[in-house]
C-alpha cells in the first residue's frame, strides 16, 4: 500500500533506532523522557549525541524536561545546538496547566525547529498555531491515540486540526500515540503529515494491504505449527 504520510519511529532504544534508519522505512524519529527512562537511559545528552552520531540526515525530536518557562528556553537552546536535524519538543503546558506559548513564540521566532507535544484539544492547536513563526519549521503533535482511549473518534478532530494549521505552511501535523496499524491508514487518508510508530507497530507496516484470504491461511498454519511444536495430543 502506497502511503503519502511520513512515518517517524518512536522510541529510545539506540539499536532499534539505527536499525530503522538503515532500513529506509522511516522518515524521522521522536523520543521523550518516558521512553528514555524505560530504555534505561541515564545520561540524556550522551544518549542524544550517540543517536545523532548515527542519524545525521533525518529529523529527530528531543524534549525539554523543565517545568519552568525560562529554564525550558535554556534547555531548548542547548538541545538545538546538538544537530541541524534536531527538533526540540516543548510540552503544550506546564504541569500546572500554564500554556507554554511564550516559550514557543520566542524559540520559533529565533529559528529553532520545535515539536509541540502532549496536545489533545483543538484550542491547544489554535494557541500553538498563533504562537509559531511563519518562517520556522515546526511539528504539532496531537495525541490521537490518547483521544481514542477516552472513547472519542480522533479522526474528526485531526481533520479540524489540519484546517487550523493550513495557514502555517511550515507547520506539520503529527498523529501521535497510534494504537494500531489502521491508524496509519486513517491518518494518511485525511492528509496528516506525520505519524509516530513504535517498533512493534513498525514491524507490522509491511503487511499493509495484505490479501485477507492469504492472512487467514497464514493464521491457520501458525496455529497448526504451534500445536505441533508444543507436542499437544488428545
Amino acid at each position: 500500500m502506497k502511503l503519502r504520510i511520513k512515518i517517524f519511529a518512536d522510541g529510545a532504544d539506540l539499536e532499534e533506532m539505527v536499525r530503522a534508519y538503515r532500513s529506509g522505512t522511516v522518515q524521522g524519529f521522536t523520543t521523550n523522557p518516558t521512553l528514555m527512562r524505560k530504555a534505561g537511559v541515564s545520561d540524556y545528552e550522551s544518549f542524544a549525541r550517540k543517536v545523532l552520531g548515527e542519524i545525521t540526515d533525518l529529523p529527530i525530536s528531543f524534549e525539554v524536561f523543565s517545568d519552568d518557562l525560562d529554564e525550558m528556553v535554556r534547555q531548548a537552546r542547548k538541545i538545538a545546538e546538538w544537530g541541524r536535524n534536531v527538533y526540540v519538543k516543548i510540552p503544550v503546558t506546564t504541569t500546572r496547566g500554564e500554556f507554554t506559548g511564550r516559550v514557543i513564540k520566542r524559540l520559533s521566532e529565533d529559528g529553532i525547529k520545535l515539536n509541540i507535544t502532549a496536545m489533545l484539544t483543538l484550542d491547544q492547536v489554535r494557541w500553538v498555531s498563533e504562537a509559531l513563526s511563519e518562517t520556522t519549521h515546526a511539528i504539532v503533535s496531537v495525541f490521537a491515540g490518547r483521544i481514542a482511549d477516552t472513547g472519542r473518534d480522533p479522526v474528526p478532530l485531526m481533520r479540524d486540526a489540519l484546517e487550523i494549521l493550513r495557514g502555517r505552511a511550515l507547520a506539520e501535523l503529527l498523529w501521535a500515540s497510534p494504537r494500531e496499524v489502521l491508524n496509519i491508514v486513517q491518518a494518511d487518508a485525511i492528509g496528516c503529515h506525520i505519524i509516530t510508530v513504535t517498533n512493534d507497530l513498525l514491524k507490522k507496516v509491511p503487511i499493509l494491504g495484505t490479501d485477507l484470504a492469504d492472512m487467514s491461511l497464514q493464521t491457520v498454519k501458525m496455529f497448526y505449527d504451534d500445536a505441533r511444536a508444543a507436542g499437544f495430543h488428545l
